[in-house]
């Protein structure tokens, strides 16, 4: 399975994603990494590792991803020959042409039980609700905020004296796990992407 990632940040969840494939428990390659952020650290980690890189152009927008910015990202990825994206903290909204691109080929980690808590820093809107457990989902990327079919979750319990921090470093940790092994299971039923 040829895997491309899109990222904004860290990379940690990449980084699991590798760790993964090392151990011999994801038979998997990452072709290529995107970010729409230049400094972003998971373009280090990926160069660090050998693996191609590239920057997407969002013309300047800071949070829209522009539908030509969209049309290059899957022109890049289809020529690496991927055949899953896996979303690692993307921070724009996918729409089409990438999703037409790859339909039903688009992960995401989310950090929270959907369709509880969807959108940005869900581990605080958890702790604000009171809730006893939260989590970790993995799904399909549609055209909504987290909307898109479930693949997996894990549930991560709130524990009392939790802050944001401690909760959202637990969540992690069960991101780390879940991640491979959706992709794992999304392999094994995934035909082979047509080649253009």
């Amino acid at each position: 399975m040829v895997l491309g990632i899109l990222g904004s940040g860290s990379g940690s969840n990449m980084q699991a994603i590798l760790d993964a494939i090392d151990a011999g428990t994801l038979d998997a390659r990452i072709a290529l990494v995107l970010s729409d952020n230049p400094h972003a650290i998971i373009l280090e980690r990926a160069r660090g590792r050998g693996i191609a890189t590239g920057v997407i152009d969002c013309r300047g927008f800071r949070t829209k991803f522009p539908e030509e910015a969209q049309a290059e990202t899957a022109g890049r990825l289809k020529a690496a020959g991927v055949e899953l994206v896996c979303l690692a903290g993307f921070m724009r909204l996918v729409k089409r042409p990438l999703l037409d691109g790859y339909p039903n080929r688009i992960l995401n980690i989310h950090p929270a039980l959907l369709p509880a808590f969807p959108g940005l820093e869900s581990w605080k809107q958890a702790l604000d609700a009171g809730v006893p457990e939260t989590g970790c989902t993995v799904h399909f990327v549609d055209e909504g905020m987290d909307t898109g079919p479930v693949i997996l979750q894990e549930r991560v319990p709130v524990l009392p004296g939790d802050t944001p921090q401690s909760l959202h470093a637990r969540i992690q940790v069960a991101e780390h796990r879940l991640y491979p092994a959706a992709i794992l299971r999304i392999a094994a039923g995934l035909a082979p992407a047509p080649s253009l």
